[in-house]
C-alpha cells in the first residue's frame, strides 16, 4: 500500500475507533500525542467532543497557552481543570510511583468533567511505545477506565507525527515535554520551588537555542542537563559554560554539570529495578522488558 494510502487508512482507523463513542472527554496536554486524539475526536464526535487540560506547578511556563491555542485551531471545545496533586504526600515523596498518583489526580478531575457533560469515556494520548515502556500512569488510566485510541490502532511515535503533519497542527515536530516533577530525582521531595528553577533553567537554555533538552534535579541542588550529543560542545565552551553556571546558580541551583551522555527521555528510570518495570508493563498490557 503507497504511503499516502497507509497514512490516510490510519486516519479512518483511529476515527473509526472513537466513534465507537457517542461522546468523550481527551485528557488534553498539547503535546503532539494527545493533539492528534483531539483532532481525530472533534473529526469522530464532533460537539460531543471535550479536550481538559489540567493545570498545577508541575505545568512548564507557555504550555498552558500553547495548549489553549491548539484547542482552538482544532476546533474542539477546552476545559482547564487545576489538579492538586502536589497536596498528595504520596506524589510529594516522588518514589517510583509518582506518575500513578499525578495520573490519579488527573483522571479523577477529567471524571468530574465527563459525569457534568454526560460524556460517555475518557481517552489518552499513550501510544504504542508507552505499553512497553515505564508509565506508572497507565495503571491509573487502566483503574478509570480510560480508553488510548492511539496505542488501539497501533500508532506509534513516527505515525502519531505523519499523522498530526497530515492535519496541519503545528505540533508535528514539537518535542516530547513531560511534567517537570520528571526532572526531580526519584526521593527527592517535588517542591513548587524545585520546580520552579527546573522550569527557569530549561527556558533558559531553550531560548539559548538547545533542543531537545532536560535539566535533571538532584540531591544537594545538583543541575544535571542533558543536551543532544553534537550540542555539547556548545555548553562545555568555556566562556558559554560559564553563563550557564551563573545564571543556573542564581537560580538556585549549587553545582551544575553536564551529561556526557547527552539526552535521553526518561533517563530517571535507569535507577529503578528491573522488577518494577515488568509489574507496571504489565498492569498496564505492555510487555514487561527483557531481563
Amino acid at each position: 500500500m503507497p504511503p499516502d494510502e497507509m497514512l490516510l487508512a490510519l486516519t479512518q482507523k483511529l476515527i473509526g475507533f472513537i466513534r465507537r463513542w457517542h461522546s468523550g472527554v481527551v485528557a488534553f496536554s498539547g503535546g503532539v500525542d494527545s493533539a492528534v486524539v483531539a483532532k481525530a475526536a472533534q473529526i469522530a464526535l464532533g460537539d460531543g467532543a471535550t479536550a481538559v487540560t489540567g493545570v498545577s506547578a508541575s505545568l512548564a511556563q507557555g504550555e498552558l497557552d500553547d495548549a489553549i491555542n491548539l484547542a482552538a485551531l482544532i476546533g474542539i471545545r477546552h476545559e482547564i481543570v487545576d489538579t492538586t496533586e502536589l497536596d498528595q504526600p504520596e506524589y510529594v515523596a516522588n518514589d517510583s510511583r509518582r506518575c500513578y498518583f499525578c495520573k490519579q489526580e488527573l483522571y479523577s478531575r477529567l471524571e468530574e468533567v465527563a459525569t457534568r457533560l454526560g460524556a460517555e469515556v475518557i481517552f489518552s494520548g499513550a501510544i504504542v511505545e508507552d505499553l512497553g515502556d515505564y508509565r506508572p500512569g497507565l495503571a491509573a488510566a487502566a483503574e478509570h477506565q480510560v480508553e488510548h485510541p492511539l496505542a488501539a490502532c497501533g500508532v506509534g511515535k513516527e505515525d502519531v507525527r505523519r499523522l498530526a503533519a497530515h492535519w496541519n497542527l503545528p505540533v508535528a515536530d514539537k518535542p516530547a515535554s513531560p511534567c517537570l516533577s520528571s526532572r526531580i530525582a526519584y526521593g527527592e521531595e517535588v517542591t513548587p520551588e524545585r520546580l520552579a528553577i527546573i522550569d527557569a533553567a530549561e527556558r533558559l537554555l531553550r531560548d539559548a537555542g538547545f533542543s531537545p533538552l532536560r535539566v535533571r534535579y538532584h540531591r544537594g541542588d545538583v543541575a544535571r542537563i542533558e543536551v543532544p550529543l553534537a550540542e555539547l560542545p556548545t555548553l562545555a565552551e568555556p566562556a558559554f559554560g560559564r553563563w550557564v553556571v551563573e545564571e543556573f546558580m542564581a537560580l538556585g541551583f549549587k553545582y551544575v554539570t553536564l551529561d556526557l551522555a547527552g539526552f535521553r527521555s526518561g533517563s530517571m528510570n535507569l535507577v529503578l529495578p528491573v522488577e518494577s518495570l515488568r509489574d507496571y508493563a504489565t498492569v498496564a498490557g505492555g510487555e514487561p522488558p527483557p531481563e
